[in-house]
């Protein structure tokens, strides 16, 4: 197209990272650019950087330049590619790291011959999706026993900061049982990046990888892109290759911060503290690409949304969760029982999973509700019964055996375990359980050797 050869000099301002053109100077009337397009500020002093078309309007178009605009001066020119940003998809791909724009940060080859995709395209039509009916193991016990991640669920991991969390998502990138997995970093420091790829590498799951990075270092515009790149790519590998495919993306907090930031600068109105009005359709957005293709693989989305001041109603936190089918709370470097849900575990436990799963998941939990108010019991000096003592022993083993966030155990040997524990701690009646499945899963050996204790 011709307006690609086109450039455009008349720059109107510059306010941060901003710049304004005129592209009616030339008599074009702008026809061909678009909101999101790509364009190239050339400098006459040799910079060269490619900026985002933010806003239109009339013959006035202002974009978004992703290496910053210091250095950059009036008389540069601005041409418009014609397309929005675009990422490499193919195999080759895979092991491999990128940066905010879709280039190589590791060093390798850049893909130049491969094929591209925009980043940018509608959710699935909803004729197209399954239920989601199959589950990602993870070995981790708290998921897999009591809030099962299921394919195609959009969940995120609240946390605040200084909690493990991006060990714990480089954990279960690590183990869960997904044909690829696609990781978004946004906003990292450097040495989160650097753990993230030194355990992938590691653990050598690094082949079935693909890494999108967006480092604290970069410039802030790039931070938007790279959930856009990591879901493209895995919507492609769902759809074209039947692939399985999980997306870790850590922090959505630093990413609805580029948002605000980025919405300041062009002078948007505000909403709440700060937030862009649009910051619930704009997070939807990319958690809706989570998807159970009709015919075809799934992708499963799992992020880490950081809360302020551990404030569950910040907007970021309090918009994701009207989004999510649940969410992951870790705190203390445990996930909390009480504050983690997976609405769509019903789908899966006890008809892919064990029949006495239910069952185990909800007795636990009722045990180690009691275990907690037995410990309140004992911090305020009241007389405990031999039941309350038994409840005290049990909380210990399960926060020991389960919650720890470091524990790696299969699904099967988990409610195998869970069942050891009761028998260490209660006997037969105490359960109020099923008696089919006491008589097929209660090890009475255990629980002999517990009371000869």
């Amino acid at each position: 197209m011709i307006e690609h050869l086109i450039k455009h000099h008349r720059i109107l301002s510059i306010v941060g990272n901003i710049i304004t053109v005129d592209i009616d100077a030339a008599g074009q009337g702008g026809t061909g650019t678009r909101f999101g397009d790509l364009a190239s500020v050339e400098d006459p002093n040799g910079g060269d950087s490619l900026a985002q078309v933010i806003k239109i309007d009339s013959g006035k178009v202002s974009l978004q330049v992703f290496s910053g605009t210091r250095g950059v001066s009036t008389a540069a020119g601005v041409r418009f590619l014609g397309h929005a940003q675009q990422v490499t998809y193919s195999n080759n791909i895979l092991g491999r790291i990128f940066n905010g724009t879709g280039r190589p940060m590791d060093g390798g080859s850049e893909l130049l011959p491969d094929p591209k995709v925009t980043i940018t395209g509608a959710s699935v039509n909803p004729m197209k999706r399954v239920l989601a009916s199959k589950m990602i193991r993870t070995d981790v016990p708290m998921i897999d026993v009591f809030n099962c991640l299921v394919e195609s669920q959009k969940i995120p991991i609240f946390s605040v900061a200084g909690e493990p969390y991006n060990a714990f998502l480089a954990r279960i990138g690590i183990q869960a049982d997904a044909d690829i997995v696609v990781f978004a970093g946004l906003g990292l420091i450097f040495d989160d990046y650097h753990y993230f790829r030194s355990q992938f590498e590691n653990a050598g799951v690094f082949a079935r990888t693909v890494m999108y990075c967006n480092l604290a270092s970069d410039p802030i515009v790039e931070r938007l892109l790279v959930p856009d790149m990591a879901l493209a790519v895995a919507e492609r590998f769902a759809v074209e290759e039947a692939k399985r495919v999980l997306v870790l993306m850590t922090d959505m907090t630093a990413y609805a911060d580029a948002m605000k930031e980025i919405g300041i600068s062009m002078q948007h109105v505000p909403s709440n503290r700060g937030y862009m009005g649009d910051l619930y359709s704009q997070l939807a957005r990319r958690y809706e690409k989570a998807c159970d293709y009709k015919g075809a693989g799934s992708v499963t989305v799992l992020t880490v949304t950081t809360m302020p001041g551990n404030d569950v109603t910040h907007p970021v936190p309090d918009n994701t969760g009207y989004i999510t089918e649940g969410q992951f709370y870790l705190h203390d470097g445990v996930l909390d029982p009480f504050g983690s849900l997976s609405r769509l575990k019903q789908h899966v436990i006890g008809k892919v999973t064990r029949d006495d799963h239910a069952q185990i998941m909800n007795t636990m939990i009722r045990f180690y509700a009691a275990a907690n108010d037995a410990e309140q019991k004992q911090a305020m000096a009241f007389d405990l019964s031999d039941y309350d003592r038994k409840l005290l022993k049990f909380g210990k083993l399960f926060r020991r055996r389960f919650m720890d966030i470091q524990v790696s155990i299969g699904l099967e040997d988990a409610l195998d375990l869970s069942w050891q524990t009761l028998a260490e701690c209660f006997s037969e009646n105490e359960l109020l359980m099923k008696q089919q499945l006491i008589d097929k899963y209660f090890p009475k050996s255990a629980h002999a050797a517990a009371v000869a204790q």
